[in-house]
This record gives structure tokens, C-alpha cells and sequence, in this order.
């Protein structure tokens, strides 16, 4: 079997939101910024309508009061737009 197959898997995660539905993402990227880390996350097709177009989700990884690693929502509009910018500029890194 061929080494680099894994690399062209997507990695999904499913979240529970707070009325405890599931929904499914493709992980896009992991980036650091100011020393924390944040997930980009792109809905799955299923979970889009048809004439939505998917947008990147930041999720910021924080450790919860069981020791557990969780992905929880930016409530700063600033630290939001530093990731946002952060990641933008890596992407347009890659395109280079």
C-alpha cells in the first residue's frame, strides 16, 4: 500500500451544538496564533442547502474542566479577524 495515501484523506469531525445536534466538517487546517491553536472547518455538503456556498468555520481548541480538548466558538471580534488573517495569509502563501 502506498505511503502518501493517507495524506490525500480528508480528516471529518462531527460537533454536537448546544440543542445536541450533529453536524459533520472537513478539517481544513490547524493554524497557531499568539500561541493558541485553531481549527478551520468547512461544512459538509450534506449540511449545506442547495444554493448555500460553504464558508470556513474558526473554532478556537481550548481545554475544558475535565482536562479534555474542545473546540469552542471566538467570542472576540478581534482575536476572530487576527486568525482570519492569519489563515488568509497562509493561503495565499500556498498559491505562491
Amino acid at each position: 500500500m502506498d505511503e502518501d495515501m493517507g495524506l490525500l484523506e480528508t480528516e471529518t469531525i462531527v460537533l454536537v451544538d448546544e440543542d445536541g445536534v450533529e453536524h459533520s466538517f472537513m478539517m481544513l487546517d490547524v493554524i497557531e496564533v499568539d500561541g493558541n491553536e485553531y481549527a478551520i472547518l468547512q461544512p459538509m455538503d450534506d449540511e449545506l442547502d442547495e444554493d448555500e456556498e460553504p464558508e470556513a468555520v474558526i473554532l478556537k481548541y481550548e481545554t475544558d474542566e475535565d482536562g479534555e480538548e474542545v473546540l469552542t466558538d471566538i467570542e472576540d471580534d478581534e482575536e476572530w479577524e487576527r486568525v482570519a488573517d492569519a489563515w488568509q495569509d497562509a493561503m495565499d502563501e500556498e498559491g505562491d
